[in-house]
């Protein structure tokens, strides 16, 4: 349990990545790599997720450091919102990163595309909010994906928006694997 040894994150802050660019997920997938690197643990919700993404096999080589577990279904969400099962599976996986979070198990939680998850009513501003409140000395924890809420800006200690200056899917470049997906 990477909690009981000197902890080098001491107090452990909150990271907000949030902005209509490419890149949230993988600065957080980055953060975890490098984090790796020292020995600690890192666990990553995906919220919304349910498709394939690379990471999914990443992970498999770098066990026990990085744990990934998804929320969603394998469609996205379209105009006409999220179904029932869609609310179910983000209260669920909010339970379940949650439970990671206090667990001890981890030294980082990443909350992934849980500004997202709020900004189509899945999860509460109030919910965020305590998810902040509950997190113990020692962990870090990360929320990621476009719009970010006010209130959660204003209690994080880092935030970092991700700002799309050019981007080739405007050409008609679509994701591609290893890079997007």
């Amino acid at each position: 349990m990477s909690q009981e040894k000197n902890n080098p994150l001491g107090k452990g802050y909150v990271q907000v990545y949030t902005g209509n660019a490419k890149g949230k997920t993988t600065a957080a997938l980055g953060l975890a790599f490098r984090a790796m690197g020292r020995g600690l643990k890192t666990y990553i919700g995906q919220f919304m997720k349910g498709q394939y993404y690379s990471e999914l096999k990443s992970v498999e080589m770098v066990q026990p450091y990085i744990t990934i577990e998804q929320y969603g279904k394998d469609t996205f969400i379209h105009v006409q919102g999220p179904t029932e099962e869609d609310v179910r599976m983000a209260r669920e996986g909010l339970a379940k990163a949650r439970q990671a979070m206090l667990s001890g198990k981890y030294d980082i939680v990443v909350f992934d595309e849980i500004n997202t998850a709020h900004y189509f009513r899945l999860i509460s501003t109030e919910e965020m909010l305590d998810i902040i409140a509950a997190k113990p000395d020692g962990v870090e924890i990360i929320f990621t994906g476009r719009y970010a809420p006010p209130e959660v800006i204003e209690k994080a200690d880092l935030v970092t928006e991700m700002v799309e200056v050019k981007h080739y899917y405007r050409a008609g470049v679509p994701a591609r694997e290893g890079i997007e997906r």
